[in-house]
């Protein structure tokens, strides 16, 4: 199937010009191009005209999961009828393996698996190897060890109507799929055998696949797991592995030949070092390890063997996620095979005829820093585990990608950014400008004022921006302040609000949803000021905001720089009456470019709406609440700022006092609320409610739902006091 945008908007402004030039750039077989995009521009528009020109799967890098989520979401609706997939870290939380020889401290791995963004993971790998017309938004995910989709593809099952069944061979195909059997409640990849029916519910999907069999088998119908209603009849089903690490028999055993002969080597070295400690800690990790991969398939830290189960060289890269797209794309000896694969759906791929796949990196100042920086931290924490007798030198293979070897494996790429760095430019064959608006929106208006005040002649920084917060408060608009760090933003939040001004702060600190929270109330006029720190990292886009000050813009660094300012700057570029205060008591060379490019930007724009009669509007976005949305009131949201545990405000925002409803029923929508929370990829939302679908649940079991509706009351109590 090919690419097919669905918008009702037509390329405009500089967006035609820059389409054309990109798309012009592949057919010459440049290997990186930058799209240099002005903050409103419609920079994620202007790729989506790309990717349907050219039909490639395309992987789009974004340097954080929000960002991911809101790019997948507007592909989503670029791309309805194709397969836009959403692929992170799945963990809540993690906390990798340490050791501190300072204080002879091991940390041993502790994580949480998000299991909606696991479910996701696989839905973006099995359309990679089912079909062509695929585009996966990742973070840096995308770099780190997913196993060979070779194995991966070699190990589908294929089941139809009709179809002889052995049920043992059955068993064992599914168990060695990583699929676990479960007959009492069913899961996400796991299967139950009931007299002649069998059951699977897919890794990726929320539905059991019903089989009614004899000697063969004879009908096959989906489930909705929670209603128990079918949801339609099939014909065939196929299923892929529960784990993206498959191994077979023969080559586990020639794995664990690997493992111990490197274990084997490295006691001898231990043993010449005069290591007795080291020596007898390794041998008994390594050991327990593969007894309990023997008996039941997995231990904990399984991935630091990988470099032995994937068969691969000392040194050599693991397979990652990019893998997946060479074989999507028929540009690897696995994409070769793909042309006759009996996978579903699969499209034929010409390799000869092939374009391979597209990247863009999305936020690139952004992103290819981070991208570069994964490598060393992962390397400089395992030479101490090694060091010290936790783990074999083979666990250094089980790792991120270096920068050189992410270059490589990318094929032809977009840098996207409003401020590309030196590296993105040299490494273009061309710079492909997209600085006008269709809005006709022009960048703000740059005032620089001191920062220290001078009687008689100007006030403080912070009193000048008080003085133009209130005019802006009078004509019902916001505002955005930034200063240096946590503490200021804190302060002087509190000083603002006792001036009697509408105000929350903004730092890495608040929580995901708490942060939703501030910026809705910001729009809906709840609060009129938001002081933060990096409000680069927070993707602020609010068109109601026409103020920005940048406190202490002189003082040069991270957030003071050319890049950071004008990014700063962006974030008034979306009201018409967009203003940018710079506090400076002296003329710094990044303000100055900053300034210099804003005007440059700002007369494009303004020759532009003069030439084509275009009367600059603010953009109109629809304020959406999505804690509302998903039954979450801004109450709940406060209970971060509390001692309450999650547990407590879990029970919290479980308040069905005067719902007569039986309590199956409000369990039920809650399940909904919280699928279709993590279809949205709201998935902080989605583990809120699935602690309520928890509690609730707890309650049917003991029937006691009057001491747990007594247990809201006396949370709510206690936040009031």
């Amino acid at each position: 199937m090919s690419f097919k945008l669905k918008s009702s908007y037509k390329p405009a402004g500089s967006q035609p010009q820059a389409i054309k030039e990109l798309v012009l750039g592949l057919d010459k077989e440049y290997k990186n191009q930058t799209l240099l995009g002005v903050t409103g521009s419609g920079k994620t528009f202007t790729v989506a005209n790309v990717i349907e020109k050219v039909q490639m799967p395309t992987l789009v890098i974004a340097h954080n999961k929000t960002l991911a989520a809101q790019l997948c979401n507007e592909f989503r609706e670029f791309f309805p009828d194709n397969a836009v997939e959403y692929f992170v870290s799945y963990y809540d939380y993690y906390q990798p393996e340490a050791y501190m020889p300072g204080s002879d401290t091991y940390i041993e791995k502790e994580a949480q698996i998000n299991e909606e963004i696991d479910r996701l993971r696989h839905a973006c790998t099995q359309a990679l190897i089912t079909r062509n017309d695929v585009i996966v938004v990742a973070s840096v995910s995308a770099i780190y060890n997913l196993g060979n989709p070779l194995d991966y593809e070699k190990t589908v099952l294929h089941l139809e109507v009709g179809q002889s069944l052995d049920r043992r061979g059955m068993l064992e195909k599914l168990i060695s799929m990583q699929f676990d059997r479960n007959d009492t409640e069913l899961k996400r990849g796991q299967f139950r055998m009931r007299g002649q029916v069998f059951e699977i519910m897919p890794v990726n999907e929320e539905l059991i696949y019903r089989f009614e069999i004899s000697d063969k088998i004879d009908l096959i119908e989906i489930v909705d797991p929670i209603t128990r209603n079918v949801k339609a009849n099939s014909n065939d089903a196929w299923f892929f592995p529960a784990k993206h690490y498959v191994i077979n028999e023969e080559e586990q055993n020639q794995a664990f030949q690997t493992i111990s002969s490197e274990l084997e080597d490295r006691l001898n070295t231990f043993k010449k070092q005069g290591k007795a400690l080291e020596y007898e800690r390794l041998k008994r990790k390594v050991k327990y390890d593969l007894e309990m991969i023997k008996e039941v398939g997995y231990c904990n830290g399984i991935e630091n063997y990988s470099r032995h189960f994937d068969g691969r060289k000392d040194g050599e890269p693991a397979f990652t996620l990019i893998d997946y797209f060479k074989y999507a794309a028929g540009t690897s000896p696995a994409g070769t095979a793909s042309s006759q694969s009996t996978s579903p759906n699969r499209r034929g791929v010409d390799v000869a005829k092939n374009k391979g796949f597209l990247t863009i990196i999305d936020e690139s100042h952004v992103t290819l820093p981070q991208i570069r920086g994964m490598y060393a931290g992962d390397r400089a924490r395992k030479e101490n585990l090694i060091e010290h007798g936790f783990r074999l030198p083979s666990a250094l293979d089980n790792r991120p990608l270096m920068f050189d070897e992410f270059s490589e494996r990318i094929q032809k790429t977009i840098f996207v950014s409003a401020t590309p760095s030196v590296y993105e430019i040299e490494q273009s064959g061309q710079v492909v400008e997209q600085i006008v608006r269709p809005t006709g929106l022009i960048d703000p208006e740059i005032i620089i004022c001191p920062v220290t005040e001078r009687p008689g002649k100007n006030k403080s920084q912070v009193e000048d921006v008080i003085e133009r917060i209130k005019e802006r408060i009078k004509i019902g608009e916001r505002a955005l302040i930034t200063t240096l760090t946590k503490r200021m933003a804190e302060d002087l939040s509190d000083y603002l609000k006792e001036q009697k001004i509408k105000v929350e702060y903004l730092h890495s600190d608040i929580k995901t949803i708490e942060r939703i929270d501030i910026i809705t109330k910001l729009r809906k006029g709840e609060i009129d000021v938001i002081v933060g720190v990096n409000l680069l990292r927070e993707g602020l886009d609010i068109p109601e905001v026409s103020l920005v000050a940048i406190l202490d813009a002189d003082k040069e660094g991270f957030l003071r720089n050319e890049t950071s300012l004008i990014q700063t700057i962006g974030r008034a570029a979306r009201n018409v009456n967009g203003q940018v205060v710079m506090y400076a008591d002296e003329m710094t060379k990044s303000i100055d470019k900053a300034v210099s490019e804003t005007k440059r930007r700002r007369a494009i724009q303004l020759a532009y709406n003069e030439k084509h009669g275009i009367t600059p509007k603010t953009i109109q976005k629809t304020i959406r609440n999505i804690l509302e949305e998903f039954g979450l009131t801004s109450t709940s949201v406060k209970n971060t700022k509390t001692k309450i545990n999650r547990r407590d405000r879990s029970i919290f925002n479980l308040d069905i006092m005067g719902d007569a409803r039986p309590l199956k029923e409000i369990i039920k929508e809650k399940e909904f609320k919280m699928r279709e929370a993590a279809t949205k990829l709201e998935f902080e939302l989605a583990a809120i409610l699935r602690d309520e679908v928890r509690e609730l649940k707890a309650r049917e079991k003991t029937g006691d739902s009057q001491k747990s509706i007594k247990s809201v009351k006396s949370i709510k109590s206690k936040v009031k006091k």
